[in-house]
């Protein structure tokens, strides 16, 4: 009965071990946070100075967090890579250059694989970088910088699998890469240009000259144009309006379908005798080919419409697009 009740006094329900894990985090990244110093901001300036890239390694459960250290930093202008120090034992080295500043991970500090590489890396002249749970281990007392990431426990009960060490050093990672990339004066376009592929790369460097219908595609009359005329060109074009233009291409004004649900609305409007300039809008939202196309999405959510008539600086119509689009372009 004893044995009974004892175990039922230690039983935790999945959500208090989760909870407990999340707090037990959260006092590490504290601990850490707290020994953020004179180290660490030594570890930027030699990253800076350095004239090559970072070379993050590290072994098990800490070469998963390098591998994601130098994606990050690699992504937000530093150049950086992983190097798996077992394989770098075996000539996978020979990618690691005098220029090159190499930042290893260890939460014991003793690792052998990367105990073996530090006579190399000291003659070669490599800047070394380590992160650490021992600030007195072999590899710590072997760099040039250390980062203490000792944590007070770890988030697993039999205080053997990497937890809140684990996540101390992925914080301190990015703690690096935004302290870097802040240094860089790094910009969201510079990111987007490391990131083309991605929703975000497309948001930043589409513009809308990538989008925008040109030539005979762009709807559009003459004022001297009549309704119906008009509504042919909106049909014909399929972009749910029509740019109304002068002989040399100007603005003149815009008609969309919405406009065609207003005009019909007055029953005494004949569309075969009414010209365009009567009904159209004479000063329509519009946008500039260099403009991104994620202002044109923001245009019209904001101004509630779906199309855009394309200006150049004389104010003549080059483009249009509407919301389908941007759609097709994953902007929106």
């Amino acid at each position: 009965m004893a044995a009974h009740d004892a175990h039922a006094i230690h039983a935790t329900t999945p959500a208090d071990s989760g909870r407990r894990v999340f707090e037990v985090e959260a006092r590490a990244l504290q601990a850490v946070a707290a020994r953020i110093d004179g180290a660490f901001t030594q570890a930027c300036e030699r990253i800076l100075a350095g004239r090559g890239r970072v070379v993050c390694t590290g072994m098990g459960k800490s070469g998963h967090i390098a591998r994601k250290i130098a994606a990050t930093l690699a992504s937000t202008g530093t150049p950086a890579f992983y190097v798996h120090p077992g394989e770098a034992g075996h000539g996978d080295l020979g990618m690691v250059t005098d220029a090159d500043v190499v930042l290893a991970l260890s939460y014991s500090g003793e690792s052998d694989e990367i105990l073996m590489l530090l006579p190399v890396l000291k003659r070669q002249g490599n800047v070394l970088l380590a992160m650490t749970g021992r600030p007195q281990s072999t590899l710590a007392q072997a760099a040039d910088v250390h980062l203490d990431i000792s944590v007070p426990e770890e988030a697993c009960p039999l205080h053997l699998a990497p937890t809140s060490s684990t996540t101390a050093s992925l914080a301190m990672g990015d703690a690096l890469a935004v302290a870097l990339l802040e240094a860089r004066g790094f910009t969201s376009d510079d990111f987007a240009r490391s990131h083309p592929a991605g929703a975000l790369g497309r948001r930043l460097l589409l513009h809308i000259s990538d989008v925008m219908h040109v030539g005979d595609d762009v709807p559009r009359v003459g004022g001297d144009a009549t309704l119906d005329e008009a509504l042919l060109e909106i049909s014909r074009k399929r972009l749910g309006v029509t740019a109304v233009v002068d002989g040399d291409g100007h603005l003149l004004g815009l008609y969309t379908d919405g406009d065609l649900r207003r005009t019909l609305a007055d029953r005494s409007i004949d569309v075969r005798a009414t010209r365009i300039t009567e009904v159209m809008t004479r000063d329509p939202v519009t946008i500039g080919a260099d403009a991104l196309a994620v202002e044109a999405a923001r245009l019209m959510e904001t101004r509630k419409i779906n199309a855009l008539l394309v200006l150049d600086a004389q104010r003549r119509v080059v483009g249009a697009l509407n919301i389908h689009d941007l759609l097709r372009a994953r902007v929106v």
